[in-house]
């Protein structure tokens, strides 16, 4: 039977603040054009305060689940999130190991710092579903897991991600390094690519459901036939817009909220051009004024405050990670001169460009 969707296949645990697990899975695959299909692995009982309760899922349970999907569907993509069982995890391999794109996102600590899978489950999964993965998502915390050994620098991530590619992984990426001050960092690597990315919204990027969802988006996105980097590009939007700055605005209703995330998507997509607040608040239709009021709300900080502080974020990167000079920095990033950037950079760190791009303190 043909079916004219592109079904995309979460086995994964249940979260029933939807959050992160099946449900939310669910919702980021409806969000991006796929058509959702899961396996349930276990059932909890929980809060945004933890979780009090877990019932496993009986392997043949599962297994059934992800025999009866495929029977009908033949997923173009499959997300593994929270097995915990390590005969479940071996019989899961042999039902989906065809799969061209196989993205695996373990989920062995949680977010309030449970431990949630077993020894003998994370050694089956290294052993049965790395070596098949297509994508590996995987948070720090449970890298050093997995592995055994301690992430505590950058070439430490290079060095866990190559071992998860020896193991046979095609692409890792290593998500939750905090070793550059104010930052959150992920590698992206595979045999031909080593590439860090950081963000100073290290709340956001470390919210429950995050990496369940960015694993998602990207077994979405493959599913849609993209290249490992543009999936990358188009999950970390997806994310920024929906999760990773999205809001509760508690009394203001849902208009601010989408005011508020919109903002954000601007200035990601703007701040070359558009340092100025008029003109993300014409975008949005809503005057200076109001747009202060929601960021104020939601942030406490004012808009021209976020503008700046996404382009000062630039500056930085660039300076640190390029060998552009200030003046093709100065032109790439919108400012009318170099002298107007090292202004704006000694205003808000208190040091010229050359001592920042040289580290001095």
């Amino acid at each position: 039977m043909k079916h004219a969707i592109i079904p995309i296949l979460s086995i994964n645990g249940s979260d029933s603040t939807g959050r992160s697990g099946i449900q939310a899975d669910i919702i980021t695959i409806k969000n991006l054009g796929g058509y959702a299909v899961s396996a349930v692995t276990s059932l909890t009982i929980q809060n945004s305060e933890g979780i009090e309760y877990v019932e496993e899922m009986a392997p043949e349970l599962v297994v059934g689940q992800v025999r009866s999907v495929y029977r009908e569907f033949c997923p173009k993509a499959v997300k593994i999130g929270w097995l915990n069982n390590a005969e479940t995890i071996r019989q899961v391999r042999d039902e989906i190991v065809g799969c061209r794109n196989i993205v695996c996102s373990p989920v062995i600590m949680s977010s309030k710092g449970e431990r949630l899978m077993g020894s003998a489950s994370v050694r089956a999964f290294m052993r049965y579903l790395i070596p098949c993965a297509k994508l590996l998502v995987i948070k720090i915390i449970d890298a050093e897991i997995m592995l055994n050994m301690k992430i505590a620098t950058n070439d430490d991530m290079v060095q866990a991600a190559k071992r998860f590619c020896d193991e046979g992984a095609e692409w890792v990426l290593l998500r939750g390094g905090l070793h550059a001050e104010g930052r959150v960092s992920a590698l992206l690597y595979s045999e031909n690519c080593v590439q860090f990315f950081s963000s100073y919204n290290v709340e956001g990027w470390q919210r429950h459901g995050v990496g369940g969802s960015y694993s998602t988006a990207l077994a979405t996105r493959l599913a849609m036939e993209d290249e490992m980097e543009v999936a990358i590009k188009k999950a970390h939007e997806y994310l920024h817009t929906q999760i990773v700055y999205s809001v509760d605005t508690k009394g203001y209703g849902i208009r601010p909220q989408e005011i508020y995330n919109k903002f954000q998507s601007l200035i990601i997509h703007n701040y070359r051009e558009h340092h100025d607040v008029s003109f993300y608040a014409d975008k949005l239709a809503v005057t200076t004024r109001y747009l202060s009021q929601i960021t104020k709300v939601v942030v406490e900080k004012t808009p021209k405050q976020m503008v700046d502080e996404y382009l000062l974020f630039q500056v930085i990167n660039h300076l640190k990670n390029t060998t552009l000079s200030v003046q093709e920095i100065s032109n790439n990033l919108g400012f009318s001169s170099p002298i107007l950037l090292a202004r704006f950079v000694r205003k808000y760190e208190g040091k010229t460009p050359r001592e920042i791009r040289n580290g001095d303190v």
